[in-house]
């Protein structure tokens, strides 16, 4: 039903509740599982999540899935930047993620297309296998490839130290370019 001035009220309410379903989780949740809770199509479900980033709301899309994510944290973030071959992947994601980091994205500067970022969000062993078995599954190459193994992370942790330790280790392994 339209409003007088020209908004669609389910729409307004659907959004709403997108947001109060990706708050109260702990995990990214896919499209198909928000159009099936919501009652409709998987399109409805991207145009709505298009509309609620419009407005500034912090939903992240990632290969698993959408996420809310607050900024409101007393998190510290850094970039680094590293190459590496496929073969090195798990490594040097393992290094963050068992340092207390948080892997939010992959950032490639292609000389076409300029900068070219991509949510990742993996936390965990499990994340980097699970990243790792649909990279497999998709017989499709790292973004990476694209630029030479030249990849940039931009990693969160709590401390300032948990950083320090991470870059010193991405450094010793030969990952860090310099």
């Amino acid at each position: 039903m339209l409003r007088e001035d020209g908004y669609n009220m389910e729409g307004d309410s659907r959004r709403k509740k997108i947001i109060d379903i990706l708050t109260t989780r702990d995990r990214a949740i896919t499209g198909n599982d928000l159009s099936e809770m919501l009652n409709v199509s998987r399109q409805i479900i991207v145009q709505d999540i298009a509309l609620l980033r419009a407005v500034n709301k912090s939903i992240l899309s990632t290969n698993k899935g959408y996420i809310l994510y607050s900024d409101e944290s007393k998190r510290f973030k850094r970039s680094y930047y590293v190459t590496h071959t496929d073969e090195q992947i798990a490594e040097e994601l393992e290094i963050i993620v068992d340092n207390n980091g948080k892997v939010l994205d992959v950032v490639i500067e292609h000389d076409i297309y300029g900068q070219i970022t991509v949510d990742l969000i993996i936390a965990s062993r499990r994340d980097i296998k699970e990243f790792l078995q649909k990279l497999k599954d998709s017989k499709t190459k790292p973004l990476k490839n694209l630029t030479d193994g030249r990849h940039y992370h931009t990693v969160e942790a709590d401390t300032e130290n948990d950083l320090d330790i991470i870059e010193k280790e991405l450094n010793e392994k030969g990952y860090l370019v310099n």
